[in-house]
């Protein structure tokens, strides 16, 4: 069994000072295997298109297992197909969910066992994935086996981990992932947190979709919001294989996303209080460093009325980047959070390289808080206060 530390060394990911911890799923196991798991959940979605006749996640269809018997037909009758049925997960809304996902994490899962469904027609059992060396089914169990080493240490030392957005291909799989570990860890407070890329054009639908099964499944929602790192690879992936690009087309189009997702999260945290159900049932981390986004941010929660001591919603920045935005928060008595990288040199710098793509404007930025800082570096000194340190009602940004 590996240790906390161990299984934190193969990591490459990022602290957000005390408290929070990001990490990479792609950096605990063989990437392959997630696009595979992603390959299976888009199958079992349009499995689900046939039954439903219409597109999106298995959740929103709202179908009952008797609409799948009666889909099945006269095939429902046979042994491997009534087995099958009783592992599928649903409750009074409808079908959450194909497969049994809770064996996912529990570390002793067969992908090639698990991911099965029957055949309208024959009745045969297909699976949807295919059939996995045992060599690679023992790397799919070591991955989880980390990430669960790394979850229950950050429950046990009360840090929040935040696990990374990646490229759409592998994205279904880290969702879903994700998910069941909130499932597992965020009974009391939101602990494990997922990554939604603002950049995409089914963010706002997909984060939806989350927060409804939380609801449904009654475990805390911790969600990150950024706007993407992988644009120029969707786009050019996309355009390569022929099919439709999933990014918006536009940088207005991306902010408008980012604002119309976090608004609906702001108004569900208000449901939560206005039904004095306990508002920390969603947690969001605003992790921009866009002064438009945090001011938006702080206008919605202000007319919302979901104040800072809530304490539901934070934001993050990375250290050396946009203090002038951080530190006013804090102040103001949001929490406020600075992002340190750490890994390898080789490793950490094209991410570095991701966030100044992803943040075009960083120069202007530096440049404006180089302006600041001497602003305020000639106000102290004109007032004879060098040391001094800002008292009273400050309003960010």
């Amino acid at each position: 069994m590996e240790t906390f530390l161990e299984c934190l060394d193969a990591v490459k990911g990022a602290t957000f000072g005390t408290g929070i911890t990001a990490i990479k799923l792609t950096a605990l196991g063989r990437p392959q295997l997630l696009l595979q798991v992603s390959e299976v959940i888009m199958q079992a979605r349009r499995y689900m298109m046939d039954l439903a006749g219409s597109t999106g996640n298995i959740l929103t269809h709202h179908k009952t297992i008797q609409d799948l018997e009666r889909y099945l037909g006269n095939v429902a009758d046979k042994k491997e197909v009534k087995e099958f049925l009783t592992k599928v997960t649903s409750d009074k809304d409808g079908i959450l969910h194909l497969f049994p996902w809770t064996g996912i994490i529990n570390e002793d899962c067969q992908l090639s066992e698990t991911f099965r469904v029957p055949d309208p027609v024959t009745g045969q059992m297909r699976r949807l994935i295919s059939k996995i060396p045992p060599k690679e089914e023992e790397m799919f169990r070591n991955m989880i086996r980390r990430l669960n080493t790394i979850v229950k240490t950050a429950q046990d030392l009360d840090v929040r981990i935040m696990i990374d957005a990646e490229q759409t291909y592998f994205q279904p799989a880290i969702s879903r992932i994700t998910l069941e570990m909130m499932r597992k860890y965020n009974t009391e407070k939101a602990i494990v947190f997922n990554t939604y890329q603002c950049y995409l054009k089914d963010t706002y639908k997909e984060v939806c979709t989350d927060l409804e099964q939380a609801k449904r499944q009654n475990f805390y929602f911790g969600a990150k919001l950024v706007r993407g790192a992988y644009i120029e690879q969707e786009r050019a992936r996309a355009a390569a294989l022929g099919y439709e690009d999933p990014t918006n087309p536009s940088f207005e189009a991306t902010t408008e996303m980012y604002h119309k997702t976090l608004t609906e999260c702001l108004r569900r945290i208000r449901i939560l209080k206005d039904a004095n159900v306990d508002p920390k049932k969603i947690a969001i981390m605003v992790a921009s460093h866009n002064e438009d986004t945090v001011r938006f941010a702080i206008k919605k929660m202000e007319e919302i009325g979901i104040h800072p001591e809530d304490k539901v919603i934070c934001f993050g920045q990375l250290l050396g980047m946009c203090d002038y935005i951080t530190f006013p928060l804090g102040q103001a008595g949001y929490s406020a959070y600075k992002y340190i990288p750490y890994g390898p040199v080789n490793e950490v710098l094209p991410y570095l390289s991701r966030r100044a793509q992803e943040n075009k404007g960083v120069l202007q930025k530096i440049k404006k808080e180089k302006r600041l800082l001497l602003s305020e570096i000639t106000k102290r000194l004109a007032k004879g206060q060098l040391f001094y340190k800002p008292k009273g009602k400050y309003v960010p940004i």
